[in-house]
């Protein structure tokens, strides 16, 4: 049985919420928080396997409570988020401090559509409460960038794109990646993060504040630059054609791939479709096995490096494992050795 906190300042979304786990055979709501004083003391009296958060909440906000939290004791925290600007950048942060994923409620902070996002949320809790408590907690990343050497550093654009897919426990583990990227990095990164519409937008300012590289969300046309990091819009999937000698972003909402969009898959298809001398392909923590497909067809396109993280640092190992089963990828690394071993083959 996993047990479960629901934190919400909303009576109503706390009873809807709290129903919604406590219909299924193998969840319990232990008990129920009003916000996040609340939560974390109940958190120490039930010692919940699972805590679903909201963010915008009064006395104390879920950021704070979730520091608190996981100060005293780690526990898998999902947060809940309103689709606004500051419900978003509050999101990414959570995920930098060890929230362990969140889920976007559909529209608002008090919503009669939340039974939209049930599925995910179920999902969500479930795989939670499996994940090693030695997986949940800050980021620590090496205080120096790696270093590239003048000559890697004058490689032509076009010859080499970085492809990184990720799902969840992405925003911390592609943090940790681009921040050990120097600012001569000699290639353009496209990244396929799964995540909604306007939390891209986000993740990808608050990685641009940390990084020497510049990471940016995509948008249509533009061509790729070398040490630019592109993260896919949500809700678009993020696709490349020729312009003349260069490479251009095509952003489309054509149908789901692999069950999502953006797609891993998606990406690494278009990419193997595409006139580049070679793709470093990256496949991170995530749940499920988009980029499966789209990692065989680059191989048998054009010359492909496939690096997959490790199962020892993936908080969910299900994306790497589908890439490694190819018995296509090249190297696998622990998450702090993934620049390191790209850099490698710069």
């Amino acid at each position: 049985m996993i047990n479960v906190l629901v934190v919400d300042d909303s009576a109503f979304m706390r009873k809807m919420i709290g129903d919604m786990l406590d219909s299924e055979p193998d969840i319990h709501v232990v008990a129920r928080a009003r916000n996040g004083k609340d939560a974390v003391e109940k958190s120490l009296q039930y010692k919940p396997d699972v805590i679903t958060m909201d963010v915008e909440m009064p006395i104390m906000s879920g950021l704070e409570a979730l520091t608190h939290i996981l100060k005293s004791h780690k526990i898998p925290v999902i947060m809940l988020s309103s689709l606004t600007k500051t419900g978003a950048e509050t999101t990414i942060r959570a995920m930098e401090l060890g929230a362990f994923d969140f889920i976007a409620k559909p529209s608002g902070s008090i919503s009669l559509d939340i039974d939209k996002v049930k599925h995910e949320l179920l999902d969500r809790v479930r795989i939670a409460s499996k994940v090693p408590l030695s997986k949940l907690g800050k980021i620590s990343v090496r205080s120096e960038p790696l270093q590239i050497s003048a000559t890697q550093a004058q490689a032509k654009p076009t010859h080499t794109i970085v492809a990184i897919g990720t799902s969840t426990g992405g925003p911390k583990a592609l943090q940790t990646v681009l921040r050990q990227l120097p600012e001569n990095f000699p290639f353009p990164i496209m990244i396929v993060q799964h995540m909604p519409k306007g939390f891209t937008k986000s993740l990808a300012e608050r990685l641009n504040s940390l990084c020497e590289i510049g990471v940016k969300e995509a948008e249509d046309g533009e061509i790729l630059k070398k040490g630019i990091a592109y993260i896919a819009p949500g809700g678009y999937h993020l696709k490349v054609r020729g312009v003349g000698t260069s490479v251009a972003i095509r952003l489309d909402q054509d149908e789901l791939v692999s069950g999502h969009r953006p797609s891993v898959d998606a990406m690494f298809m278009s990419l193997a479709d595409a006139k580049v001398k070679r793709v470093i392909a990256i496949t991170m923590t995530g749940m499920g096995s988009d980029g499966k497909k789209g990692l065989i067809q680059l191989k048998e396109s054009l010359h492909t490096i496939a690096i997959a993280e490790s199962e020892q640092t993936c908080v969910v190992f299900g994306m790497p494992r589908a890439a490694i089963s190819t018995q296509l990828v090249d190297e696998v690394a622990d998450l702090d050795s993934i620049a390191s071993t790209l850099m490698k083959h710069c």
